[in-house]
């Protein structure tokens, strides 16, 4: 169970502050430094289960404000994976302007 609640991204979201709380909530999950997680290693590899890819995907939720399917840590199986897909979407920027 995550013990703090990682913030949602200040300012306009887009693929690297989507990647960016995306990285800092599995840090924070992992108890490891951002600079541990690698963004193109799988969920899977990091240890997430399948209550734990709930877990991330409600947290997202709140996060993009749009409902998204349990299953998308499944669909696309690294940070970088699911930013794209995230951000192909939701026609996110890949930075703010």
């Amino acid at each position: 169970m995550f013990k703090k609640k990682v913030a949602k991204p200040s300012g306009p979201l887009t693929q690297a502050a989507l990647r960016d709380w995306l990285v800092a909530y599995l840090s924070d999950h992992l108890k490891v430094t951002s600079d541990e997680i690698d963004t193109s290693l799988t969920f899977e590899s990091y240890g997430l289960d399948s209550r734990v890819a709930v877990q991330v995907s409600g947290a997202l939720e709140k996060v993009v404000e749009r409902r998204l399917s349990p299953g998308l840590l499944y669909e696309y199986q690294t940070i970088d994976d699911l930013c794209g897909y995230l951000a192909k979407e939701l026609r996110l920027p890949d930075q703010a302007a």
